[in-house]
């Protein structure tokens, strides 16, 4: 795959084994073999808010970073077989950063490029950002996993 492809909520829904309420993506604006750029939307009404500094609502950065591992994992989708038994798995998180706090109402741009593979090791890197502002960045390993 060379060229630049989108997916809907449909599709992404196929890619990989998330579902509500525990999916942090809503659409790929944009995949290539190495990179994606998704966007989750965060309406007021998210439950997280409602509990997460309820008199100032925050995401917390925790799920910011799911968000990217998420991507992470439609990214990496492309290079396990279709129709496998294998899950995307977060095997290492490093150097992450957080810079500005995320609000109800605004939306999520999450960036993740594929920097290595090494066998069944999936090396990225992702930045989250919201209105062109990075809110958090992060480096990451994943593998692709049978469930036991």
């Amino acid at each position: 795959m060379t060229a630049s492809r989108s997916l809907t909520r449909d599709e992404i829904e196929a890619t990989i084994p998330h579902r509500s309420p525990f999916l942090w993506l809503d659409e790929v604006v944009e995949m290539t073999e190495t990179t994606i750029h998704a966007r989750k939307h965060l309406p007021e009404s998210l439950d997280v808010f409602q509990g997460h500094y309820p008199q100032f609502p925050v995401l917390p950065g925790v799920l910011q970073c799911e968000a990217a591992f998420q991507a992470g994992a439609v990214l990496i989708a492309q290079y396990v077989a279709s129709g496998g038994d294998e899950v995307p798995v977060v095997t290492r998180l490093n150097n992450v950063q957080f810079r500005k706090m995320v609000r109800p109402g605004q939306t999520l741009d999450l960036e993740v490029e594929l920097v290595e593979r090494v066998s069944n090791a999936f090396f990225l890197k992702g930045k989250v950002s919201v209105e062109g502002k990075a809110t958090v960045r992060l480096e990451f390993a994943c593998s692709a996993a049978k469930p036991e």
